[in-house]
């Protein structure tokens, strides 16, 4: 694992223009509506949801992984922020009373809290369908081949086997209380939280039309990374406060849910975030000093604080 103390600022920095690149592509692809119809108040919330900050780090990591491969950054741009479509879909729905019942997000209301119910839901859905809208456009790609391979591959990792499946797993543990051993949340997680990690750090690679061994190190590193930063993510729900993460804290332990933290304690749980970010940092050893940003990341998700 790299020593990052004399990098984080740089990698802060790397962060930030990305999240500055990445807003003002959302601004150009998701629309305002206009006037007073129906379609505007529901650009609006997407807007309000979309455009409402965060971390941006499912798009750092497809526009990093882009940069292996010499990918045309307008490009990376696009994927980025069809990532980010689907992601912010993601929270929306899951903020919602029927799934966690959030009143915070990012630091502002909940889209529902801010808008109503109804709309969250059709904001999340039109998200949802406009980042697969942007992949298929050949903006993104000239190969129709490979635009059909992000489609293929996000919807996949959104799907019943990626992130919704592990989203079911997870309200079927909390609603019928049902005990979840370490192997079990480890797969919950993976496709919950890791799917779309792992589909951000291959899309460079699907772009650049990579060699399957260097998608398989990405990939491998994605695995490792998305665990690292579901179990700091356990340990901010109870470590840390809703003014320094954005959203509501305690909520986990409030509904009894199993967490890597529940299971292995804090301090075993942080040990083990530990180990992950290393595994994830050797995955990247076929890339060289290229990676090393990834490998930066591996550090900034353990030690996150919101």
């Amino acid at each position: 694992m790299p020593n990052l103390d004399g990098r984080s600022l740089e990698l802060q920095t790397a962060m930030a223009d990305v999240a500055t690149e990445v807003h003002a592509v959302l601004d150009r692809l998701v629309p305002d509506g206009g006037g007073e119809t129906g379609e505007a108040r529901l650009a609006a919330a997407m807007r309000y949801a979309v455009l409402g900050g965060g971390k941006r780090l499912r798009p750092f990591l497809v526009v990093e992984s882009a940069s292996l491969f010499k990918v045309a950054p307008m490009a990376a741009l696009r994927v980025a922020a069809a990532v980010e479509m689907l992601h912010t879909y993601s929270l929306i729905h899951d903020d919602l009373p029927a799934m966690d019942d959030a009143e915070l997000r990012r630091g502002r209301p909940t889209v529902h809290r801010m808008y109503d119910e109804a709309t969250a839901i059709l904001a999340g859905d039109a998200l949802l369908t406009r980042a697969f809208e942007v992949l298929a456009d050949p903006a993104v790609h000239g190969d129709p081949g490979v635009r059909i391979e992000l489609v293929k591959e996000l919807a996949q990792a959104a799907g019943i086997a990626g992130m919704c499946g592990g989203q079911m797993m997870d309200l079927q543990a909390e609603t019928e209380s049902l005990p979840l051993e370490i192997g079990a949340i480890t797969r919950l997680q993976r496709l919950k939280t890791g799917a779309i990690i792992a589909f951000s750090c291959e899309a460079g690679a699907i772009l650049g039309k990579a060699a399957p061994q260097l998608r398989h190190a990405l990939n491998a590193y994605a695995h490792d990374l998305g665990l690292a930063f579901q179990i700091a993510d356990d340990l901010l729900d109870i470590e840390g406060s809703a003014a320094e993460t954005g959203k509501d804290t305690g909520k986990d332990s409030a509904a009894n849910k199993a967490t890597f933290v529940s299971i292995l304690g804090v301090e075993r749980a942080r040990a083990q975030a530990l180990l992950l970010a290393d595994q994830a940092c050797q995955h990247l050893d076929p890339f060289g000093a290229a990676a090393d940003r990834l490998r930066d990341v591996a550090r900034f998700v353990i030690e996150r604080k919101s």
